[in-house]
């Protein structure tokens, strides 16, 4: 009889949605997290355990019996200023932990981004934390995705936001740098075919994205026609600081800058797939169009 699924940020926007999917597909789970009230009121009659990755001694309960384990954490999601300390320290805990446990396989969610490119701070962090986890713990499948398309995602809030109250806007040259957003049904997608896709390599990279590669000024203007808004004018300007442009989100955006601040230095780095492995190891899955990604955000699906 095959072991249990864990699933850590259970209490996160995929973290939720992955569980209750798996929960669907009657698979067995185990939800952990550091808030095992609220796992246990919104997953009843799921097995949840407490898990903070920071503290080793707690690993070990939450990863008992387990055979699949998804690592969906990160310390840049609670406001954390040193989030790429703390994400090496948690990645090399759990990592360790997991192989001690015997768990066959890890499946962690990254960021796209070109090791050979001048990363982010946080695209960098990401990349550093899928090496560590491979490094010390058991095969890793490393999805990686760049904005993902939902109701409850960061990335599609700031961009909510921006277009929905500003008419204009003065940007950065990063207007124009390419992206592939992924609508969050297809990362569910993804992440719940890893458990199971055959991968002979101990770190397995799987770059995702949705059906279209847009620019940021294209995304812009495609996310107000889905929502039957008139398009922003965009201004784009030589110089502005990620700073001034976290802060600029502050004041129009319900996302903390503490929050918007990595995502918006991350808006330099082209973030596109650049190979066809995700064709090749998840056949069944067809990611959605951007349009068709925003529709469904908008409606709360």
């Amino acid at each position: 009889m095959p072991g249990k699924t864990l699933v850590t940020g259970a209490t996160g926007y995929i973290g939720g949605l992955l569980a209750s999917q798996l929960v669907a597909e009657n698979v067995s789970i185990r939800v952990a997290g550091r808030r095992t009230a609220l796992l246990e009121e919104r997953f009843p009659g799921v097995d949840a355990a407490a898990l903070d990755v920071l503290d080793p001694t707690r690993l070990h309960e939450a990863l008992a019996g387990i055979e699949v384990a998804y690592y969906l954490i990160h310390s840049m999601e609670q406001g954390a200023t040193d989030f790429a300390e703390r994400d090496r320290a948690a990645a090399r805990n759990f990592g360790k932990a997991a192989l001690a446990a015997g768990v066959r396989r890890v499946v962690f969610l990254g960021g796209l981004g070109d090791d050979s490119d001048t990363l982010s701070h946080h695209l960098s962090s990401r990349h550093e934390t899928g090496a560590i986890l491979a490094e010390h713990g058991p095969p890793l499948i490393e999805l990686r995705a760049g904005i993902v398309i939902g109701a409850g995602s960061a990335s599609f809030q700031m961009l909510r936001d921006l277009v929905h109250r500003l008419p204009a806007m003065v940007t950065p040259k990063w207007v124009d740098t390419r992206a592939q957003p992924i609508g969050v049904d297809d990362v569910v997608a993804y992440l719940s075919a890893a458990r199971d896709v055959a991968a002979e390599e101990h770190h397995v990279i799987v770059e995702i994205g949705g059906a279209d590669v847009l620019t940021y000024r294209e995304l812009m203007k495609r996310f107000a026609l889905a929502g039957g808004r008139r398009a922003p004018l965009i201004v784009p300007v030589p110089v502005l600081t990620p700073r001034l442009s976290s802060l600029w989100c502050g004041l129009v955006t319900a996302v903390p800058v503490a929050i918007a601040r990595p995502l918006i230095d991350g808006l330099k780095n082209e973030v596109v797939v650049r190979d066809q492995v995700a064709a090749s190891l998840f056949p069944n899955v067809h990611p959605m169009t951007f349009d068709e990604a925003v529709k469904r955000a908008l409606a709360g699906r």
